[in-house]
């Protein structure tokens, strides 16, 4: 209680661990909240839940409580589970994929992930599980980062094309970016000129400084 109380004045830190995926991983009270950060960004809670949340503001709230399976790809603290859990209170299995299962541990010990009896977490390479699920989604959220740096394999056409076919017809993709330069500016637009025509897409930029969403809804 000590340290959330002075958190509203300077951040107090709970808990640093090394990992071998995420790297440097912090748990610290801030503003009298928890929150997970990597070295250089925020990666459960914070700015990242806020961020993730308008985007499904974008889909709508009453859209996502009547869906059935909702995939998560990149847990990490489980930020946005928690958005679609108690603020939404979607009653859908939500599968969440994560890479990295110190992370897992530590969303388990310090945000009581493994309380949500709708939950059921997997851990595994998204890419991998992609390609392996035979299951339909209503939808799919995309969250995948080490520290500031988004894998390549994100933006390729095989895999763009394969969340797309995952989905329940109406159903919809939150694709969480980052842009940091021109570079990473123009990825993204190639990303949304190479969405098929079948499929609506909005972007929504400049979300908390640095990131831009790419929600994608299928016909």
């Amino acid at each position: 209680m000590f340290k959330k109380i002075v958190s509203y004045v300077y951040p107090m830190n709970v808990m640093k661990q090394n990992s071998a995926f995420s790297k440097n991983l912090e748990v610290t009270w801030t503003n009298g909240y928890l929150v997970l950060d990597s070295r250089n960004t925020n990666y459960s809670y914070g700015s990242l839940q806020r961020i993730l949340k308008i985007g499904l503001k974008n889909i709508g709230f009453e859209k996502i409580k009547k869906m059935n399976h909702i995939l998560v790809l990149g847990v990490a603290g489980g930020s946005v589970i928690k958005t679609l859990v108690e603020e939404i209170q979607v009653s859908a299995k939500i599968t969440g994929v994560e890479i990295d299962k110190e992370v897992i541990e530590i969303a388990n010990l310090y945000f009581n992930l493994n309380k949500i009896p709708n939950l059921e977490i997997v851990i595994e390479d998204a890419f991998e599980f992609t390609l392996k699920t035979k299951t339909k989604y209503d939808l799919i959220i995309v969250d995948v980062f080490c520290d500031t740096h988004m894998p390549n394999f994100l933006f390729e056409d095989f895999f763009r094309e394969r969340i797309c076919f995952l989905l329940q017809p109406k159903g919809n993709i939150l694709f969480n970016t980052m842009c940091l330069n021109e570079i990473q500016n123009q990825r993204n637009i190639k990303y949304v000129e190479q969405i098929p025509k079948d499929y609506f897409v909005k972007t929504i930029p400049r979300v908390e400084q640095h990131n831009e969403l790419i929600i994608i809804e299928k016909k």
